[in-house]
């Protein structure tokens, strides 16, 4: 098969797989989705989802939120680890929020890395699931996956987000992103993945993958 080929190839079988994609993480608005995103870091969506009801009940905007304390925050958000980072700065942005852009969240990827606590990843998880901008978030499974499947170097996510850009057509983004994750966390894990669930990989995938599979 061509690259061209591969490609067609996984956004067809990924359709058939997943032809709904809902967001991962619980949320009803811009930003309980950036505080979501923000509590996942290091932390399973699972987790997240369980934590952030409570969070959300007491504080669901950043001018409920500004009204509690750090530690407040850190006691609610403890079980997603490093929480001393990550309530710091959920406070923090949600201030600057307030200060900046009347408490909204700005639908910017730029504005949107100025944050505290807010990275590359992060922001463009919001500019593609809230605001519906093209985006291509890169996280562990998807950077495994690019390698994987021959489309990107591995060496880092900076450019493995370039080559999934470069390949794949922008008006799939915001659902490709999604569908690779999910068959990441399905048929391709980082440990104990298997030829006879990975079919994807076994099909297209690098000769030196496909060789490192236990048989």
């Amino acid at each position: 098969m061509t690259k061209k080929e591969k490609v067609e190839y996984v956004v067809q079988q990924l359709e058939k797989l997943y032809p709904e994609t809902p967001v991962p993480l619980d949320h009803k608005d811009p930003y309980t989705l950036l505080i979501a995103v923000l509590l996942s870091a290091q932390c399973t969506d699972e987790r997240v989802n369980k934590i952030t009801p409570t969070l959300f009940e007491k504080a669901d905007n950043p001018f409920d939120m500004v009204k509690l304390d750090v530690e407040q925050i850190k006691s609610i958000i403890r079980p997603c680890g490093l929480s001393p980072r990550k309530s710091q700065a959920i406070y923090t942005l949600s201030g600057m929020l307030i200060n900046q852009y009347d408490g909204q969240v700005p639908a910017d990827l730029d504005a949107l890395e100025e944050l505290p606590g807010v990275g590359h990843k992060t922001a463009s998880v919001v500019m593609s699931q809230a605001f519906g901008v093209p985006s291509f978030p890169v996280d562990t499974h998807i950077h495994r996956l690019m390698y994987r499947w021959g489309f990107s170097n591995g060496k880092n996510v900076v450019q493995t987000e370039k080559d999934a850009k470069r390949l794949f057509q922008e008006n799939l983004w915001n659902k490709l992103h999604l569908q690779i994750i999910f068959y990441g966390r399905e048929y391709s894990p980082a440990r104990g993945v298997r030829r006879d669930v990975d079919f994807i990989t076994m099909q297209i995938g690098r000769k030196s993958v496909i060789k490192s599979y236990p048989s």
